[in-house]
């Protein structure tokens, strides 16, 4: 089990202060003073009674916010790297899903968790589709406790091929009784560190009385619903159409993707306030198309943003950041040339705007705007210490385009959720990871095996 520490009184000091406050701003040397899992201050100077550390040479920012995130994939580190959205769909949940053991689940959404962690991620969104019974949905669940995360456990649905006899998974309604359980059981504190959204199918990837279940279903017990949108033909062309005009759309909908959304689905959206996140790296990658960062600014929106599949790309949110930042900027400087020939004036999304897709926005979609997302008296102490490094960010002009054009989470030297130190001086804290990697490696191979796939984790391990 992670070391669990009481919340205690910090002062973070002498770091660039990063808040994401409208208000605070950048503090180009500055405190922050922690107390219990809430920050009591932030100002230039500070003294209190308190532990203090020095963020001397260090970025002081508000935790990541990772938006999307299928944590059950993480055995599979870059099997996926090579596939389209096509030989995803296959291969994964046509096939490797289907043999995942609970243990499986338990192990890669630790490992996964505790690896966003270790990148400066203090909220998780863990969308689960790969739970064919309550062990499974338990076993993940388990494993983000268990990390010290903090998490939404979006509760989703297997999609293997049917076998004779069965319903194609597209028109099988989500499970009220399993929510309910949650909500009775493991998930009941709508205030604790790890709560329940639920990911559903959406009329893209179902029936409209699916949908229309589902998305009543969310409404009623006051949970984010959140569901893929693209990928092939829409199962239920018009859906959205209809359950809009059956008012059960609006700011508890979530969609991921979006890539082939029509302008004015988009608007009518954004209008009844639905948000959306965006995975811009396995997006381009996959072949679902252009990310919508850029149709969501035109109507004075923007994303959210997540990793989607470590089985396919990293998970560092830096660089997640950064891809939205310059496929948006590519389209925008494309655009231009095809209309004057030339090169824009200047760049058409400030840096600044891809540290709130991946702070603000995630904070939210979820909701918990008021708990996260920024540095702020009375939020939640959910803090990343990043090192600038012996060279790679000096010197400092612009602090926030520093963090995110410079910036890595591998850079991270502490994380906190909560007040407590999830990660201390470039160590997670949990003193057991070669056991955590032991048994990841061995759920991957046994996993990957289905597909004649050799793995070298072991070798690795040996040495």
């Amino acid at each position: 089990m992670a070391e669990v520490r009481a919340p205690m009184k910090l002062l973070l000091k002498s770091g660039i202060v990063v808040t994401q406050d409208a208000t605070l701003g950048v503090l180009p040397k500055g405190d922050v003073l922690v107390d219990g899992d809430r920050i009591a201050a932030i100002a230039p100077s500070l003294q209190a009674g308190a532990e203090t550390v020095d963020c001397s040479g260090h970025f002081v920012l508000p935790g990541l916010v990772n938006a999307h995130m299928h944590t059950w994939q993480t055995a599979l580190r870059s099997v996926a790297a090579n596939w389209t959205l096509l030989e995803y769909f296959r291969h994964v949940h046509a096939g490797l899903a289907t043999v995942f053991t609970p243990e499986d689940i338990h192990i890669a959404t630790l490992a996964g968790a505790l690896n966003q962690l270790d990148h400066g991620v203090t909220t998780l969104v863990d969308w689960c589709h790969n739970n064919p019974t309550p062990e499974h949905t338990d076993a993940g669940i388990a494993g983000l406790k268990e990390s010290g995360i903090r998490a939404a456990f979006f509760h989703g649905s297997p999609k293997p091929d049917p076998k004779p006899g069965e319903p194609h998974f597209s028109e099988v309604p989500h499970p009220r009784k399993e929510v309910e359980r949650l909500l009775k059981g493991p998930l009941s504190d709508r205030q604790a560190l790890v709560t329940l959204g639920m990911a559903v199918l959406g009329p893209h990837y179902s029936t409209l009385e699916v949908s229309d279940h589902d998305f009543a279903l969310a409404k009623e017990l006051g949970l984010v619903a959140s569901m893929h949108q693209g990928g092939g033909e829409a199962k239920t062309p018009g859906g959205w159409e209809t359950l809009m005009q059956r008012g059960l759309v609006g700011p508890h909908i979530n969609i991921v993707h979006g890539n082939n959304l029509t302008d004015e689905q988009l608007r009518a959206f954004v209008d009844l306030g639905v948000s959306f996140s965006i995975t811009p790296e396995n997006e381009m990658a996959q072949g679902h198309g252009h990310p919508i960062t850029g149709r969501l600014r035109a109507l004075g929106a923007g994303p959210s943003v997540g990793v989607d599949l470590e089985s396919a790309v990293s998970g560092d949110m830096f660089t997640v950041a950064r891809m939205a930042l310059a496929s948006q900027r590519a389209l925008d400087n494309a655009a231009e040339r095809a209309r004057s020939g030339g090169i824009p004036a200047t760049s058409t999304v400030p840096a600044a705007e891809a540290f709130d897709w991946v702070t603000a926005r995630g904070a939210a979609m979820l909701g918990m705007a008021d708990r996260i997302g920024s540095l702020a008296p009375g939020k939640q102490a959910d803090i990343a210490v990043m090192s600038l490094g012996p060279l790679a960010m000096w010197p400092v002009h612009d602090a926030v385009a520093s963090v995110v054009m410079q910036g890595s989470g591998a850079r991270m030297r502490d994380v906190l959720v909560a007040g407590r130190f999830a990660k201390r001086d470039g160590k997670l804290a949990r003193p057991d990871l070669s056991g955590v990697r032991a048994r990841l490696a061995a759920s991957g191979e046994r996993i990957l095996s289905r597909l004649n796939i050799k793995s070298v984790s072991r070798e690795i391990a040996a040495t």
